[in-house]
């Protein structure tokens, strides 16, 4: 018999932790969120020229705070933002291979 066929721990309670660390979790992600939220109510403060420099537009604001109160709205931010330069990297590419041919 090696070390391995027996265990120690006790197999009742085990759950406990598990279930403790995902409302932990939980509270951090809605707690992030939050913070995360009243970040992009101050982007809305910016000039129009301010957001493009990020690679955003005043609709895509729109668009995030729309999202529900546990969704984190920089993650929708992100994603139209990226979105945004690869369709831009795209039609410069276009553009360029217009002008060789």
């Amino acid at each position: 018999m090696t070390t391995l066929d027996r265990t120690t721990f006790p197999l009742t309670g085990t759950t406990r932790p598990a279930v403790a660390v995902r409302v932990i979790n939980a509270i951090a992600n809605l707690l992030r969120a939050w913070k995360n939220r009243r970040a992009v109510y101050r982007l809305g403060a910016m000039t129009d020229w301010e957001l493009a420099d990020i690679g955003l537009t005043r609709g895509d604001l729109h668009v995030a705070w729309r999202e529900p109160f546990g969704v984190d709205p920089t993650t929708t931010l992100g994603s139209l933002a990226e979105a945004r330069a690869v369709q831009a990297m795209r039609d410069a590419t276009e553009r360029a291979a217009r002008q060789v041919c």
